[in-house]
């Protein structure tokens, strides 16, 4: 969340609510005219309204609801000029960033803002109202089919990418898809797609993850376009488009199209990378089938619609954690180990401040086990956390199906029980050579390090 967006929002919403301001945008055949409107709570969103050149025509037009993440307006551009180059009036925004983040959304308060931006366009003199609808990519189409249960303004919605599963099965498999094209095995692939991610639902930080994707369209009566890329590894399309589809169905919606676009991506724009990229080029042809669908609607109401399939497609479970894997358990048991080794390393800095030279006689692998086991509790959950922050977009140089920072902390998880081992036997056949005071500061160490074996073992550092 930037800053300035607290400070200017404000004024801004002072000064310019409503205003709007016309520019010329790239291409003579498009007009970019700049909006602010109030969304849900009194919100104040700004956007870009891109319609094509020329007066005197009411036109389609859609409000298009951008995907997850709050990148801004620009990303969904490209996809707005071409809608607008065919002839569409569209509407993009900028995401709220009040009661929007990382861990905090809610799609019904989307739903709302949605429906705000559809009040602007309909106010327009260049939009015919029974051609107005929804675009919604992704994350957008958890959002678009709450708007048009609420709002008969919204005629049609079209669904990009949608997921039929709840976020959590979504994202999850989301995951698996890119670490397995990343080159990654074994076990990082299964404490990101299990471990940590169920650890990470069951301590209330995926917010909105059990969000009812597929029944959020039963009660949605618009005709509906739902689109996928052939490449789409983000959202499960053999299980979302057949999930969406019946839930479409059992709400008596007969003007339902289901389409897999080929050679496209996730958010059917163009690939270099099998779909795994994030290009923002879209195909030469984009917008033209769905502008042939909304200029059909008036006339074909049941065009395209389509009987659900014959069986429910399998969907997969999350198992629920064991009761040693709860998220407090797992902190106090980080927290321990944290101390446990940070408290040698403590002690010893302090003993070299004072001037004190004691050497115990089993200082060398007790170091190594205070350093190592240090190094391997903290970055383990940093790289973990790394790796959900960027939806496992980001995996490097992989050596032995293990990206590198991975590998690195395996290897120090190996160097922390072996130096556990290596303290303990050195320092029971050396006991009578150790201080009262030193036994019991080796013994905590050591008592450390018996404690990180099985936690090293359930998040994986120690499995191949």
């Amino acid at each position: 969340m930037k800053i300035w967006r607290w400070i200017l929002v404000p004024l801004m919403a002072a000064l310019s609510l409503g205003a709007t301001t016309t520019t010329a945008a790239a291409a003579e055949d498009v007009v970019a005219t700049e909006v602010s409107f109030e969304g849900s709570g009194g919100v104040v969103l700004h956007g870009t309204v891109v319609a094509p050149a020329g007066q005197g025509e009411r036109r389609a037009a859609m409000v298009m609801v951008q995907g997850a993440g709050n990148r801004g307006r620009q990303v969904i551009r490209p996809d707005a000029d071409a809608f607008a180059r065919l002839g569409i009036v569209v509407l993009i925004y900028d995401k709220r960033t009040e009661g929007y983040s990382l861990l905090h959304r809610d799609y019904s308060v989307l739903a709302d803002d949605a429906l705000a931006g559809l009040r602007l366009l309909s106010a327009r003199p260049d939009v015919d109202p029974r051609r107005l609808g929804l675009w919604a990519a992704s994350e957008g189409a958890f959002v678009a089919p709450l708007a048009a249960r609420r709002s008969d303004a919204v005629r049609f919605v079209i669904a990009v990418g949608a997921a039929g599963v709840e976020p959590a099965l979504q994202t999850r498999w989301q995951w698996s898809e890119y670490l397995r094209h990343g080159g990654v095995s074994g076990s990082l692939a299964y404490t990101m797609r299990e471990t940590a991610f169920r650890t990470v639902v069951a301590a209330g930080l995926f917010t909105e993850s059990d969000f009812d994707a597929a029944g959020a369209w039963t009660g949605v009566h618009q005709p509906v376009l739902a689109e996928w890329g052939e490449l789409d590894h983000d959202v499960m399309p053999a299980v979302s488009a057949p999930l969406i589809r019946r839930a479409l169905a059992r709400g008596g919606n007969t003007g339902v199209t289901i389409r897999t676009v080929p050679g496209v991506r996730h958010s059917l724009h163009l690939t270099a990378n099998g779909g795994f990229d994030h290009l923002d080029a879209v195909p030469a042809d984009y917008g033209r089938y769905e502008a042939a669908w909304i200029d059909g609607l008036p006339n074909v109401p049941g065009a395209g619609a389509q009987e659900p399939a014959d069986r429910e497609p399998e969907v997969p479970v999350i198992a629920p954690l064991p009761w040693y894997g709860t998220p407090w358990l797992q902190l106090a048991g980080f927290t321990l180990l944290v101390l446990g080794f940070a408290a040698y390393l403590v002690t010893a800095a302090v003993r070299r401040l004072r001037g004190r030279r004691y050497c115990p006689p089993v200082r060398r692998p007790a170091r190594w086990l205070a350093g190592a086991g240090l190094a391997a509790t903290l970055g383990a959950p940093l790289y973990l956390l790394f790796m959900m922050a960027s939806a496992a977009n980001v995996i490097g140089p992989v050596a032995l199906g293990r990206p590198l920072p991975w590998l690195a902390l395996q290897l120090l998880a190996v160097a922390t029980v072996a130096a556990a081992a290596a303290t303990a036997t050195a320092g029971w056949r050396r006991r009578r050579e150790v201080p009262r005071g030193e036994r019991v500061r080796l013994g905590l160490l050591v008592a450390a390090g018996g404690l990180f074996l099985p936690l090293a073992a359930y998040w994986g550092l120690l499995l191949p």
